[in-house]
């Protein structure tokens, strides 16, 4: 077994069977951490993370849950809780986006979003620190938002309103959770390299202009942002709260729109 600045931790990273979750649960169990391992449709991403976590010497327990639903919000930290009789991480990545014009957007997408990226946060976070606060364990939040919590993204409006409600949940929580030795902060990632974004990349046409519009000239990997996790997951961040940092290579910075 490795021992590492998570040795004796257990994360929940929801959405953890694919693409930036996948990478922040492996990257973790590197650290040391055991991780609750969450997916909601194919349990072959999940079972491929637990798969890696435990050739790592590390142990997954795999938890089906649809974070738009309260209740099972409530279900995953439980049965993550009962596996290993605490929870001392919390990543809420879990997310989906719709692209529509304004005009065209439908109640169901909007629920859609809204429930996956701001209800599905705030449940589970919610669930969370009444565990940690029952236990009186330190606890750390970490929320994957996106540079658009403060960068438009036309098209993508009920995107944008998730993104800007969860920068401002982050530092309400880090004000009102401070107290309790609780630390709340957002990762707000620009353009990675993930599975979903195949057709992006197989496009040029689309993919120079955007490539021009980042300072470092590239996209960033899951490991950019996975490291960044690690880090405000350890005793390294413990004096850091209410924050926002951008995985971006500068775009926030240098973005113009079309």
């Amino acid at each position: 077994m490795s021992e590492g600045k998570l040795a004796g931790k257990v994360a929940l990273i929801t959405g953890s069977s694919s693409g930036i979750g996948q990478g922040i649960a492996i990257r973790m169990a590197k650290d040391g951490a055991d991780i609750v391992v969450n997916y909601s449709g194919h349990i072959e991403g999940a079972q491929e993370t637990q798969q890696e976590i435990e050739a790592l010497g590390r142990k997954a327990f795999i938890v089906r849950a649809d974070v738009s639903k309260v209740a099972e919000c409530q279900s995953l930290v439980q049965a993550g809780w009962d596996q290993f009789g605490k929870i001392d991480i919390l990543v809420n990545n879990a997310g989906v986006e719709k692209g529509s014009d304004f005009v065209d957007v439908t109640e169901a997408d909007y629920d859609l979003v809204l429930d996956v990226n701001l209800k599905g946060p705030f449940f589970t976070t919610q669930a969370f620190v009444k565990r940690v606060l029952a236990a009186k364990i330190p606890g750390r939040v970490i929320n994957i938002s996106s540079v658009h919590e403060d960068m438009v993204f036309p098209h993508f409006a009920s995107y944008c309103a998730s993104k800007g409600g969860i920068r401002m949940l982050m530092r309400d929580l880090a004000v009102e959770l401070g107290p309790k030795n609780i630390t709340v902060n957002n990762i707000a990632p620009g353009a990675i390299i993930t599975p979903i974004n195949k057709k992006l990349l197989d496009d040029k046409a689309k993919l120079d202009p955007l490539l021009a519009n980042i300072p470092l000239g590239r996209m960033g990997s899951i490991d950019d942002v996975s490291a960044l996790a690690a880090f405000l997951a350890s005793d390294e961040a413990a004096y850091v709260t209410g924050s926002t940092y951008f995985v971006d290579g500068g775009l926030m910075r240098n973005y113009h729109e079309q």
